[in-house]
């Protein structure tokens, strides 16, 4: 008799709150789990920094004003390595301090005081926006490489790969866009931040060492080929979303 398999549940979302008023984290960690999120609270930039990094996040609910730095430049830092979205709490409510949210990379931004639905609403939009882990993600395997983003495994030849943040998120990237040319300005944008846009440099070496570790070639590439002057695109076949026809 077959025996049933039971997938395990994926866990809710979780959220996490930087910001130095502790009445603001208790009132967010109080509504954000009433509303089914697992919650996360550091109250300065380097502890929210830290938290993420340990921990990691579906969302990131950050304030401008914190006691070690404010929250633009934890938010440049942040975008150095993670893509996680991020809404922006903010006392000021001028178009000029929005703008700089915006342009530092944060995805959203509330201006306080503000509703709790309304932050709610927020979340719930940024959230559905993301693929759902272990259903959405793309899964590749040529019998020679293997990557599930929904697991962020990686894995050459059945070894797995140790890859770098920036590594593997270039390479998530791109095989979430596979078979499409990723323009420069968007790679740029989406690993370093807005204010890199000119950094192609930190492209090249970044592209270079990605492809030294999958044993690819720059020139007759398996998996990253770059489309001069534009791009890069993977141009690996074996790919379909987990749990798609198709999928290895």
């Amino acid at each position: 008799m077959p025996t049933e398999s039971h997938a395990d549940p994926i866990p809710p979302p979780r959220v996490l709150v930087i910001d130095d008023e502790p009445q603001i984290r208790r009132f967010l960690d109080i509504s954000l789990r009433a509303q089914g999120y697992r919650v996360l609270q550091a109250d300065t930039g380097a502890a929210g920094l830290a938290q993420l990094a340990a921990h990691g996040a579906e969302l990131v609910v950050l304030d401008i004003g914190l006691p070690d730095q404010d929250g633009h430049s934890v938010l440049r830092e942040l975008r150095q390595w993670s893509s996680v979205p991020v809404i922006m709490l903010t006392v000021r409510a001028g178009e000029d301090e929005k703008v700089q949210a915006l342009d530092a990379g944060a995805n959203d931004y509330v201006t306080k005081p503000f509703g709790v639905q309304e932050l709610m609403a927020r979340i719930r939009v940024l959230l559905r926006m993301q693929p759902v882990a272990g259903e959405a993600e793309p899964v590749f395997d040529d019998g020679h490489l293997h990557i599930h983003l929904g697991l962020r495994e990686v894995r050459l030849d059945g070894e797995a790969l140790p890859l770098s943040r920036k590594e593997y998120a270039l390479l998530a990237l791109l095989l979430r866009h596979s078979g499409r040319v990723v323009t420069q300005p968007q790679l740029l944008r989406e690993l370093w931040g807005p204010t890199h846009q000119d950094d192609t440099h930190y492209l090249r070496i970044l592209v270079g060492k990605l492809r030294q570790k999958l044993g690819d070639s720059a020139v007759a590439p398996r998996y990253i080929a770059t489309e001069p002057g534009v791009g890069l695109r993977f141009i690996g076949v074996q790919c379909a979303p987990h749990g798609a026809p198709g999928t290895i």
